[in-house]
């Protein structure tokens, strides 16, 4: 009798998991569309500037603006994300996010001249902006809780190829085509993604907006405003001359700013960052560490390109091919990265993938110009394991770090963060290869040419520095997983 019930019992059991593992699969393929979308677009604009400023007939400096309105109505927004997340739920906040940034794609298409193309261009970045924090916050929510590493590494690599593919896609359009359709192209993504979402995403009970008291859902109005302008603020006075007293100026008020969001945020009941997650060592340290890593590798990794023109004489489309290393080594091992987390926790792989940055960055410190195309590219590759060891297993550490209920807050804290670290970094070691190419060229009395080589050569042996300090400064970090 008891072995009549055992197969319709394990036949039920096992189609219970398959519909769990099949829902989970669809409600992961109606999030990414949505999150490549938003990262093709954002670097997909740096190749369409020199043409577009002569389409319109204004300068380069112009357009420039182009970049840089999207990149800071992202910075508006991103602080919002946690609140408009809980407050009409997650998977509701994300189709309407992806309907604007939708709609501002068509405008930017239709548009007439320079000025409009800026305007709608911040349109398109007002919904950008909450797109990636709120995408990620849905997927660390949907993964089983023993395999949420593994999934936030497989989540890594369309992170990653997005922003890679968004040059030449936006290359052969304009080549092929015209610069409209590096909007319109959004236009089906953005369909398939409301489609897909409303489907998948909009009946799931973990993206619904919780259940609690309508204060939890009220705006944080003080921190709001705080929190965009002092966003804003130090990124418009990065694009400004260091020398002007103007850049100074938003420099000293973005940061008194930050000062009293940091006051307020801490002590809001229902803040619009979550501040109050520092408090937690594991979220605390994980930050740090993530931090020093977007430091050491995205502050560095724009001076490869120049170097290879510069100095090798590559074109811009081979400068690409050997930085695209980057994306494939780390697109790689950002699954391994996830499955190694879930069995030996984050100290290993942060300390391990910060290690091999920093090697990888001192070999970079020793090329001169003799230096093989196919060693260059070895050595980005290998940027790129690294890279994929610890950058999404530390993004999974911090979140599990941070409190359960703060989970979808806890996502724009991280994207705020790294959109204010990852320029500043970019900022000073600019400033520091330039003070070194003026002291080496006072001390040794060499030419512009044998003083910008050594210069490059002390840029990247300080960012493999910082890394080296990442990697000792992890080892704080707990073995075992956060539970």
């Amino acid at each position: 009798m008891n072995k009549k019930y055992e197969v319709p019992d394990a036949s039920l059991e096992e189609r219970k998991q398959f519909s769990a593992k099949r829902s989970f699969i669809l409600a992961i393929m109606a999030i990414i569309p949505g999150m490549m979308m938003v990262m093709v677009d954002s670097t997909a604009m740096n190749v369409a500037i020199p043409s577009l400023s002569k389409d319109f007939g204004v300068s380069f400096d112009t357009l420039q603006w182009v970049i840089t309105g999207y990149m800071l109505a992202m910075s508006v927004t991103i602080p919002l994300a946690g609140w408009f997340s809980d407050r009409f739920g997650a998977a509701k906040a994300y189709i309407i996010t992806v309907i604007l940034f939708v709609f501002g794609s068509l405008l930017c298409a239709m548009a007439q001249n320079a000025d409009q193309l800026i305007g709608f261009r911040v349109v398109q970045g007002l919904g950008g902006g909450m797109v990636q924090p709120i995408g990620m916050a849905m997927v660390f929510r949907l993964a089983p809780a023993d395999k949420k590493g593994q999934v936030m590494g497989m989540l890594g690599i369309p992170m990653l190829l997005a922003p890679a593919s968004g040059p030449i896609l936006s290359g052969w359009l304009l080549e092929s085509i015209s610069w409209h359709w590096i909007f319109l192209i959004n236009l089906p993504l953005g369909v398939i993604t409301v489609f897909l979402g409303l489907r998948y995403l909009h009946k799931s009970s973990l993206l619904k907006s919780p259940s609690n008291s309508l204060d939890k859902k009220s705006l944080d109005l003080l921190g709001f405003i705080l929190a965009p302008v002092a966003f804003v603020l130090i990124a418009l006075s990065i694009n400004v001359s260091t020398d002007s007293w103007i850049a100074w100026s938003m420099v000293i008020t973005g940061v008194m700013l930050l000062i009293w969001l940091w006051v307020h945020e801490t002590r809001h009941p229902y803040p619009i960052l979550e501040l109050k997650a520092f408090r937690t060592a594991g979220f605390r340290r994980g930050m740090f560490v993530s931090w020093i890593q977007y430091m050491a590798l995205n502050g560095s990794i724009v001076f490869i390109p120049q170097y290879l023109q510069n100095f090798k004489d590559y074109s811009p489309f081979q400068a690409g091919l050997v930085m695209s290393m980057l994306a494939i080594t780390s697109g790689l091992l950002m699954p391994v990265g996830g499955k190694l987390f879930d069995r030996i926790g984050i100290r290993p792989l942060a300390g391990a993938g910060l290690g091999i940055i920093a090697i990888a960055l001192m070999l970079l410190s020793q090329m001169n110009t003799n230096a093989d195309g196919v060693l260059i590219a070895g050595l980005v590759g290998l940027l790129g394991i690294g890279m994929g060891l610890c950058m999404m297993s530390l993004n999974t550490y911090i979140l599990q770090s941070a409190p359960k209920e703060s989970i979808s807050r806890a996502t724009p804290l991280i994207s705020a963060s790294s959109d204010l670290i990852i320029p500043l970094s970019i900022a000073g070691l600019s400033n520091f290869l330039t003070m070194r190419v003026a002291a080496r060229e006072a001390v040794s009395g060499t030419g512009t040419f044998a003083a910008e080589m050594a210069a490059y050569s002390d840029t990247f042996m300080l960012a493999a520095c910082i890394a080296l300090f990442g990697a000792l400064f992890s080892l704080l970090l707990k073995t075992t997983r956060h539970k």
